[in-house]
């Protein structure tokens, strides 16, 4: 007997559905205990499946890792590095992008901490999605300026350690400072750098 169109189709949504539920699962579980310590029988548990269905619809942890990322991003978008490139003055650009980006920190800090304390013991963990979001933005605040050799070096360095959650945790969560001093202060050793 053949499969009628629609029951196809109630299959494919109840596919989706099944999958949509496991990457939920593991973003929750992700942004609480952290992906170190997630795990498939977890996951499955919390997204009411079987072990066996998890693996059906992610083969492996970097395919489900990817779309967890890919959901978090779409839910809690970061500030979009190609409105910072329309800002001429470099220290105006650095400015801007680091209090737009610390404020996203903020707003979004419990569930980012589990995730970026863990990604050091997780070299499989697909976070593609933010090395490359980490390294449009850099690339935004480096735009335009003409520096060569071990200057170049420094501010590119110096770029990508303000751009970093870990460095906005610093200096307001452990350091006191709020998001718009510490991006300006940030922003003033970007431009200090670039000067010498």
């Amino acid at each position: 007997m053949a499969v009628g169109k629609y029951e196809l189709r109630a299959r494919a949504e109840r596919m989706a559905e099944t999958r949509r539920r496991i990457v939920e699962a593991t973003v929750r579980l992700h942004t609480t205990i952290g992906p170190a310590a997630t795990t498939i029988s977890g996951i499955a548990e919390a997204a009411g499946v079987q072990r066996h269905t998890v693996y059906s619809h992610f083969p492996d942890e970097r395919t489900l890792f990817a779309a967890c990322s890919g959901f978090h991003f779409a839910r809690h978008p970061y500030p979009d590095p190609e409105r910072w490139r329309r800002i001429d003055d470099p220290r105006s650009r650095a400015t801007t992008a680091l209090q737009e980006l610390y404020a996203h920190y903020r707003s979004d800090k419990a569930d980012i901490w589990p995730v970026i304390r863990d990604l050091p013991r997780l070299p499989e963990f697909a976070g593609r999605l933010l090395v490359d979001y980490l390294e449009s933005a850099r690339a935004a605040l480096i735009e335009g300026r003409r520096l060569r050799g071990v200057r170049a070096a420094r501010v590119r360095a110096l770029i990508g350690l303000a751009l970093r959650f870990e460095t906005w945790r610093r200096l307001t969560q452990d350091g006191g400072l709020s998001d718009e001093v510490a991006a300006q202060m940030m922003a003033d050793a970007i431009e200090c750098a670039a000067a010498r």
